[in-house]
């Protein structure tokens, strides 16, 4: 039974989205999800939300069930899925309280299981076909498009594009490792947008990052480098406006049969040797 067509994943200091909603727990092929699915209507949109941290904070960056995340939020109807998320800047203009929507992606995570199409068999003996899949774009140009209208809406005048680094953690980058990512030319660096992203191009899922900047990277300040409970402040002095351009965001999104942009083409003639939920 269908009972979301829209997913919102929430990030760290985001752990709840509406109001009245019905707990709904999921089982998966990959294990349990981070959390429960928390199910509600907005602006006449079903929707979904997952805090991919769970709803205490208790499961770090490395350790999410990015595949259980992703499949179970396919498996209640979900086809397009907004992922707010908390950033470090990399650049001085990109501090405290920017949203940015990346456009481009830069994967510096080490042991993170990033696909669903390895050729492993599933607990119910299927076998998924080893899949390369097309990830030059990783964000959906249509969700990214409603993201910033969004924002714009609100009168918070987010940048337009920009790469996100994303490491492993859970712990925060050297002077070194900052510096670095910044030389490289990227814009902010997080720890959870990989394999986020790459799963959800890979269910057929239109994928848009928003990223709350709450910090400027060790290397981009002087200082004593950013703590986690910075970050906590900053998103919490945020998330109000935040939880605002999501809901604008939400109500401007495509419904899911006029979707036609490229993450539901992503497989196009590829047998896939499983059963998408």
């Amino acid at each position: 039974m269908v009972n979301a067509e829209i997913g919102v994943i929430g990030g760290s200091g985001f752990y709840s989205f509406l109001e009245d909603v019905s707990e709904v727990q999921v089982e998966t092929p990959y294990g349990p999800p981070s959390d429960s699915l928390y199910l509600g209507e907005l602006a006449g949109r079903q929707v979904a939300f997952l805090p991919r941290h769970g709803r205490s904070h208790t499961v770090p960056p490395h350790k999410i069930n990015y595949r259980a995340n992703l499949w179970a939020l396919r498996s209640v109807g979900v086809r397009q899925v907004l992922g707010p998320c908390a950033v470090g800047g990399l650049r001085a203009e990109y501090g405290p309280g920017t949203l940015l929507v990346p456009d481009q992606l830069v994967d510096r995570t080490k042991s993170r299981v990033q696909t669903f199409f390895d050729g492993e068999p599933l607990p119910d003996g299927s076998v998924p076909n080893v899949v390369h899949t097309t990830f030059a774009d990783p964000y959906c140009p249509v969700g990214r498009s409603v993201a910033l209208s969004a924002a714009r809406g609100r009168e918070w005048e987010p940048v337009d594009g920009g790469t996100m680094v994303v490491v492993e953690g859970p712990r925060f980058s050297t002077r070194a490792e900052s510096q670095w990512h910044a030389a490289a030319g990227w814009s902010v660096v997080g720890m959870t947008g990989h394999p986020e992203a790459v799963l959800a191009r890979e269910l057929g899922l239109c994928y848009t990052s928003m990223a709350l900047v709450t910090d400027l990277d060790a290397g981009a300040e002087t200082g004593e480098g950013v703590s986690h409970a910075e970050v906590l402040k900053v998103f919490g002095e945020n998330v109000s406006r935040l939880r605002e351009v999501l809901f604008d965001a939400v109500a401007a999104l495509p419904a899911t049969e006029d979707r036609d942009c490229l993450c539901t083409h992503a497989h196009d003639g590829w047998d896939l040797g499983i059963e998408l939920p």
